[in-house]
């Protein structure tokens, strides 16, 4: 009998796991049951006097799923919104019931309503062709009351119509706090009536290529925009009415080369400064005078009414100092206020604009840089480039917001970059936002209460359109949320990953733009007893992988991937995911190639840069062609170094032209070399210069770099590389060391 219980008991216990393991919720609630029973979508009625924000937003989301209204309820209401206290509960908390006598949402504020509808709305998409809710009940509240998402609006402009969508995808995924970037070196984005240069000046730059086909502007030449005051005041109603709070962001002493354009005066220099058009930090700020603190208070005064926010974020962040060192009034007040350096000029900057807010009734916000030279007494942390300046903000009672770009950087590649959309060049998968935990380890239980919680930030360099935007949002979006929400399990991941790839459905049908990099193929090569191999891999499914030799995009009758493949030719293949026959990745290329070099001992002058390192002097003849998108693989970094690599043929062959890869990416720092230079020997020793290649011949031939030297004996072939050394004023990060990245070598 008591087998037979037990029994029982595990079949229930298994089934109410799988019913629990098909419902889709993002973030995933803290306590969910799940019964046996449900309730027909046809049968739910809303009451007539229901008339609060929250039930038009149903009712509007009821809509867009079903293309019909939510029927009104008369004497038999069965859908309810329930503003009444959870007991126990914070004032975000929800409870949702799901039972025969319909459904009901519970809160005791219409925040948590909100929430309840949102995790109700996801049922209803999950659920939608059952045409029934399963009966459950779910308490649900958050863990942390900051849970942030920011977007640049500056490096590129999007329409306020553009900005409501943004608040309407993270509100579905219960985001609470919406980070407006609107001001910095390429773009003046919000109208101060009282400096209207700002805009008329600050808010256009030389328009770039990469700024896309659509022109904000009227003059194909010129790109911007900015958004009046009335337009700001639309926005943050809107995002009221999705709970979102909005918090500006007006950036001070730095990213400040848009204002300066307008009113050059503010500078040290005196300019005169054009609107940014390149990326990366500039030297020329604010200079911290009385002209500029009193053209700043005027902007506080008027941008602060627009915004109901406690927070107004001043930046604070890649403030160079060159300028301050060389400025007579700068060192004037270093010394009037008794200060050590610019660092400590820089907290006293940081720290007068934060008694000015403070006296509005305003807190600042300010990314970790404003630990510099000490921290302003009121001022919260927005830690992005570690976990290291939150633990010290909260250690020293300051409180803190979490949002390091190793997990929370949505303008980082999210997949392969081979296969990706141009992005800054560093790595962030789903699987990495989703662990995170932001509490730093390092805190007490007392000092932990000081993070208010997490944020992710998208900067917008790469991101020309807004489809673009979403792009880069999703699935990223769903693991901030969950780990925001305080309910991701890294441990569980896959179970994460499979709701995520259920809500895929959800965002076809609102024709979301989104990365499908869960399904991405990977692609590795090594040699193997003098064999080049390739080998393919994916998180699903490696039989679904479908691949082509020559060059030509993957089909589902192209051969499936069954182990690794043997590289015999100098060929591209090419692979891809499919389900049912359908190509649901993108396609995966690597370009691959055979020469008298391959495999050959190859020796290097000067190592290359550790971070740059990986694989050696043999990467420079694997086979490989590095990718111009990925230059952490398959690629030699070098820094105040030239390259000089020599390659040992083994034996004295016949040889007609000699080859190299190099890689120019101004955004980093990378810059094409000044030449390139092929010598040749028998013995290692009698080196003869064949022929130098010029920067502009480099650059003429896109950096696939090909010498040719007739006819000639060789068993040695050298290649000197020379670095075009300090980058040149008007390019990103001037005045510093450029880089050099070599790749594969080719001698035929």
């Amino acid at each position: 009998m008591g087998r037979v219980f037990v029994m029982g008991l595990l079949a229930i216990c298994l089934m109410a796991g799988a019913v629990r393991a098909q419902e889709n919720i993002i973030p995933f609630p803290q306590e969910m049951q799940v019964h046996a029973g449900s309730f027909p979508f046809d049968q739910l009625r809303i009451s007539a006097e229901d008339n609060s924000v929250e039930a038009h937003y149903l009712k509007e989301q009821w809509q867009g799923i079903f293309g019909k209204k939510l029927a009104r309820g008369g004497s038999r209401v069965t859908l309810k919104l329930v503003v009444d206290p959870v007991e126990g509960a914070g004032p975000e908390a929800y409870k949702l019931d799901i039972h025969a006598g319909g459904v009901t949402v519970k809160s005791s504020s219409e925040a948590g309503i909100f929430y309840g509808v949102q995790t109700l709305l996801q049922l209803l998409e999950e659920h939608r062709k059952a045409g029934s809710l399963p009966y459950l009940h779910i308490t649900d509240y958050p863990k942390f009351a900051y849970r942030g998402m920011h977007l640049d609006v500056c490096r590129h402009f999007f329409s306020v119509e553009e900005v409501k969508r943004f608040l309407d995808y993270i509100a579905a995924y219960k985001i609470n706090k919406f980070h407006w970037h609107l001001t910095d070196d390429q773009g003046w984005r919000i109208e101060i009536k009282s400096h209207p240069k700002l805009t008329q000046v600050g808010a256009f730059r030389q328009r770039k290529p990469f700024d896309g086909e659509a022109h904000p502007t009227d003059d194909p030449d010129v790109y911007g925009g900015f958004y009046t005051q009335e337009e700001i005041k639309e926005v943050v109603a809107y995002a009221a009415g999705l709970h979102i709070e909005v918090i500006p962001e007006i950036e001070m002493p730095g990213h400040a080369q848009a204002a300066l354009a307008a009113y050059p005066a503010l500078s040290c220099t005196g300019g005169p400064f054009s609107v940014g058009v390149n990326w990366g930090v500039m030297k020329d700020i604010f200079c911290p005078k009385e002209e500029t603190f009193a053209l700043l208070e005027d902007v506080i005064d008027e941008v602060l009414p627009l915004f109901p926010s406690a927070y107004i974020h001043i930046g604070g962040d890649e403030a160079p100092k060159d300028r301050w060192k060389a400025c007579a009034h700068c060192q004037a007040l270093i010394k009037k206020q008794g200060l050590k350096d610019e660092h400590e000029l820089q907290s006293y900057f940081i720290t007068r604009m934060e008694k000015y807010i403070n006296s509005k009734g305003k807190k600042i916000i300010g990314w970790d840089e404003i630990l510099e030279g000490g921290l302003a007494p009121n001022a919260t942390v927005m830690s992005w480039t570690g976990i290291e300046g939150g633990t010290q903000a909260a250690q020293s009672g300051h409180d803190a917001i979490m949002t390091p770009a190793s997990h929370v950087y949505f303008d980082y590649y999210q997949g392969n970059p081979q296969t990706e959309p141009l992005a800054f060049s560093a790595d962030l998968p789903l699987e990495q936002v989703y662990s995170y935990n932001p509490f730093p380890t390092a805190l007490t239980a007392q000092e932990a209460r000081h993070i208010l919680g997490t944020q992710a930030n998208m900067w917008t360099e790469y991101m020309p359109t807004f489809k673009q935007v979403e792009y880069m949002l999703f699935p990223r979006l769903m693991a901030l949320s969950e780990v925001a929400w305080g309910t991701s399990k890294p441990d569980a991941y896959g179970a994460f990953e499979n709701r995520v790839i259920a809500q895929f459905a959800r965002l076809d049908r609102k024709n979301i733009n989104y990365s499908s990099a869960l399904y991405e193929v990977i692609g590795e090569a090594r040699t193997d007893a003098e064999k080049l191999l390739y080998m393919l891999s994916t998180r699903k499914d490696p039989s679904a992988i479908r691949f082509t030799r020559d060059g030509s995009e993957p089909q589902w009758n192209s051969s499936r991937y069954q182990g690794p493949i043997d590289v015999q030719d100098a060929t591209t293949m090419k692979a891809a995911y499919f389900v049912n026959g359908k190509k649901i990745s993108r396609t995966t290329s690597q370009h691959f190639v055979k020469s008298k070099a391959t495999g050959k001992p190859v020796i290097l002058a000067e190592e290359p840069h550790a971070s740059y390192a990986e694989g050696g002097a043999a990467t420079l003849v694997d086979g490989i062609l590095g990718s111009h998108a990925v230059h952490k693989k398959h690629w030699l970094g070098f820094i105040r170094k030239d390259v000089e690599a020599t390659v040992d043929l083994l034996k004295v062959e016949t040889i007609s032209s000699v080859g190299v890869s190099v890689l120019e990416n101004r955004g980093i720092g990378a810059h094409y070399p000044a030449s390139v230079t092929v010598l040749i020997a028998t013995d290692n020793k009698s080196f003869q210069k064949v022929k130098t290649l010029t920067v502009d011949e480099v650059r003429k031939a896109d950096g696939f770099v090909k010498v040719h030297v007739g006819s000639k004996q060789a068993r040695y072939v050298k290649i000197i590389i020379k670095s075009s050394g300090e980058i040149s004023a008007g390019n990103p990060l001037e005045g510093t060391d450029s880089w050099l990245f070599v790749d594969e070598i080719t001698i035929d």
